[in-house]
């Protein structure tokens, strides 16, 4: 997928309120590949594409029952 040029990529704070969790969250899911949310690293800082959240928070959306 080809980032939109014209929207900005979010910080470890900007994608943790956009998810609703705290920023050491991602900190710990990057850490330990528990989920597959792709980030961008640049030097030491991390950023996120809101396009990668939104497939993030589709990937984990349930309708009805969850598989077992």
């Amino acid at each position: 997928m080809k980032r939109n040029q014209s929207e900005p990529l979010l910080n470890r704070k900007q994608a943790a309120e956009y998810l609703n969790v705290q920023p050491q969250t991602l900190s710990v899911w990057a850490s330990t590949k528990r989920y597959p949310l792709k980030y961008i690293k640049i030097g030491s800082r991390v950023f996120y594409n809101k396009a990668h959240l939104d497939e993030f928070i589709e990937m984990n959306t349930f309708c009805g029952e969850e598989e077992q």
